[in-house]
């Protein structure tokens, strides 16, 4: 059972998103909340076990994290929101959840280099970040990123990250999600 404090930190989170979910998603169609929830849902949907939906629901938290977040990507300057979101549940969450965020990003480059379809599916948004973080990947580090632990994880991430950008999806609330989110191991 999770400690008060756990408690508190985890009402943080989701206080986060409720507060500044509403946001503009970047060059998508819609907002911070509506990406997050509809990538939780896809996670769900594909019976991804409980943390994989916990991270892809909190997955871009670190968007929320600072005001000029937008501002800086469009001023052509990687925040590293993978980072800063995996920096901030790391108090909450344990590695099940908070390394396949911290790797999200990395797992698009991974995408890029070995499935030659991914990068045509990507939205323009995407396509911008992924220049800003680095590009796809070479052979070498393709091989180096999926042999870690967590990378498998933070693929599936990925991909439900690009799918969750359909301003018309339908999707449970947050407190659906906040089950799992209780369910899981929390950090002490």
């Amino acid at each position: 059972m999770a400690s008060t404090d756990q408690t508190e930190r985890l009402d943080r989170v989701f206080a986060l998103l409720t507060e500044r979910g509403g946001e503009q998603y970047g060059g998508e169609s819609v907002s911070q909340l509506q990406h997050a929830l509809q990538a939780a849902a896809l996670a769900e949907i594909s019976g991804a076990e409980p943390e994989l939906i916990v991270a892809a629901l909190f997955h871009d938290i670190g968007h929320l994290l600072e005001d000029d977040f937008e501002t800086a990507a469009a001023m052509g300057k990687d925040r590293y929101h993978e980072q800063l979101s995996a920096a901030y549940l790391s108090g909450v969450f344990g590695p099940d959840v908070v390394e396949p965020i911290r790797m999200h990003v990395p797992a698009k480059r991974y995408l890029c280099a070995v499935d030659p379809d991914y990068f045509g599916r990507l939205s323009p948004a995407s396509v911008r970040s992924l220049e800003l973080q680095g590009g796809k990947f070479d052979g070498v580090e393709a091989k180096a990123f999926i042999s870690q632990p967590f990378a498998a994880g933070a693929v599936k991430v990925r991909r439900w990250d690009d799918e969750a950008k359909d301003a018309a999806a339908t999707t449970p609330d947050l407190d659906h999600f906040r089950a799992y989110a209780q369910a899981i191991r929390l950090v002490l």
